[in-house]
């Protein structure tokens, strides 16, 4: 059987270009109470090396616990190619994935979870809807268990 992680000690991996949004997020999981670390990425190349390690197996995070926020339109590839090579990794599929985005076609929906995305969340567009979300997600993180990576 699998180890899990309590909620307080994961690491939080969050890939998110736009800079505004990155900050309302993490600033809304704070006043939720999550006091995880938060490792941001501005772009899908960079937090693939991150959670990949050197030799691009994933090994290096093997026996963490990550939660992994991910937005689908990045500027240097797609949420779901990153999503794709996560979730076929055998030292990271277990690894939640959350998808933190403002697409809300029906398909990519799907696709995500077929994909193995474990949470689907679109981004309201107004500033008051997107933080009250993002303080219920942390709530939700507060109390949800993670498995390790390996």
């Amino acid at each position: 059987m699998p180890d899990t992680t309590k909620a307080d000690h994961v690491t939080i991996v969050m890939i998110e270009d736009d800079e505004g949004h990155a900050r309302l997020i993490e600033r809304n999981i704070r006043r939720a109470g999550v006091t995880n670390e938060i490792i941001p990425f501005a772009d899908g190349t960079t937090a693939l090396e991150y959670l990949l390690g050197p030799d691009g197996t994933g090994v290096n995070n093997a026996r963490r616990a990550l939660l992994v926020l991910l937005d689908l339109n990045l500027p240097d590839t797609t949420g779901v190619a990153i999503l794709e090579k996560l979730k076929s990794n055998q030292h990271l599929k277990r690894s939640p994935v959350v998808i933190l985005t403002t697409t809300d076609d029906e398909r990519e929906i799907q696709r995500c979870y077929d994909l193995g995305a474990n949470v689907y969340i679109t981004k309201p567009v107004n500033y008051e809807g997107f933080a009250n979300a993002i303080r219920q997600f942390g709530m939700f993180v507060s109390v949800m268990q993670v498995p390790t990576t390996d």
